[in-house]
């Protein structure tokens, strides 16, 4: 703010350049908002097996892979599912075991691609279907892969909760928004 000489307050404009970072930034959260509360939805409507976030590229042939493996993880109601919890815990172990971003250099921005598999007839009206996707070889890949505690997956449960569908039945959806990423 600024003072003019007869005591009023002006209000200085921010630059082009600071307006135009906000409104990237406004964008950007307001399509990560949107990605997860869709992404939410489609976990009530199918199974979601594998996740895949893809960074920079193409979904063809991204720079970066990361693979969320969720098939060992038993659903079911509360008790038979995964806790929260355990879930972190054994992410971040996964993380600080493997140290994926010791090697990370300071990398250009890069545009992020979400992938999921899940039923091909689960009436997901947002993700669109890619029904001859494959996970590309290239790239550097980071694979996570959660399952249930030993005790859990002990636990009696009906073969529908044990196995999946075909694999024929299950295609990949990629979200239509690409999160773009910017420097602020």
């Amino acid at each position: 703010r600024k003072e003019k000489q007869d005591g009023e307050l002006c209000e200085r404009r921010p630059p082009r350049k600071e307006l135009a970072d906000l409104r990237k930034c406004e964008r950007a959260l307001t399509d990560l908002d949107y990605l997860i509360c869709s992404l939410e939805t489609l976990f009530t409507l199918t199974l979601v097996p594998r996740v895949l976030l893809l960074l920079g590229g193409s979904t063809v042939c991204p720079k970066e892979i990361y693979e969320i493996n969720m098939e060992g993880v038993l659903a079911g109601n509360a008790e038979q599912s995964l806790k929260t919890q355990s879930c972190l815990r054994k992410l971040f172990h996964s993380l600080f075991v493997t140290d994926p971003f010791s090697e990370l250099k300071a990398s250009p921005i890069l545009g992020a691609v979400l992938m999921v598999l899940g039923h091909r007839n689960c009436g997901t009206e947002w993700f669109r279907p890619k029904l001859n996707y494959k996970v590309p070889n290239r790239g550097r890949k980071l694979l996570i892969n959660l399952s249930c505690s030993e005790e859990l997956a002990t636990l009696a449960l009906s073969p529908q909760q044990t196995t999946r569908s075909s694999d024929d039945d299950y295609i990949w959806f990629q979200a239509p928004v690409t999160l773009k990423g910017f420097n602020y």
